[in-house]
């Protein structure tokens, strides 16, 4: 498979609002909008593991890693823009070594755009990629009590093959960790 290189236009659909999305490889001018992104979940307390919000110098730091893992084909990162503006993300880190065909799956999207289809969209274009890459299996960690996510990944053919006890101190309260995977 050949890489995506920052900005590539992957596909547009219209999300169950009405509203149109386009799916594309992230790029240098999402960086406000991703800061913008991280810092409103961390703020919303959303069911992530980032849990203080990131400077700019940080997440231009991580927006240059991000970007050449995307380019050197060690990633698969897909962004949805409504609106000319980031408003999502999905990406798939290959594993290394003997998992070289497993790769771990986050995805996160911005309050006032989830339960209209974007996430569904993300999700198998993410799948797709992967595939072109040789990614066999996939991977990804969900809070326990984020049945919204849970309810998407299991629609799409995940399932529970494990799970961490207590892995999650959020608000003073333990939640566990489940451990989702997928044959492609």
């Amino acid at each position: 498979m050949r890489a995506l290189k920052e900005g590539t236009f992957i596909r547009r659909f219209k999300a169950k609002d009405g509203r149109e999305v386009t799916l594309r490889a992230p790029r240098w001018s999402d960086l406000e909008d991703m800061l913008e992104f991280i810092n409103s979940l961390v703020e919303e307390g959303a069911k992530i593991m980032a849990t203080e919000k990131k400077t700019r110098d940080e997440e231009i730091d991580w927006l240059a890693k991000h970007l050449s893992d995307l380019e050197k084909n060690r990633k698969v990162a897909i962004a949805a823009e409504v609106d000319a503006r980031f408003i999502g993300q999905v990406e798939v880190k290959r594993r290394g070594g003997y998992s070289r065909h497993v790769g771990g799956l986050g995805i996160a999207i911005h309050d006032g755009y989830r339960d209209i289809g974007i996430g569904t969209e993300l999700m198998k274009e993410a799948e797709a990629q992967a595939r072109q890459m040789e990614i066999e299996i996939m991977t990804l960690e969900v809070f326990a009590n984020n049945s919204r996510a849970r309810h998407l990944y299991e629609k799409l053919g995940y399932r529970v093959v494990g799970c961490e006890p207590k892995a999650i101190l959020k608000d003073g309260v333990y939640i566990d960790n489940i451990i989702m995977a997928k044959e492609l």
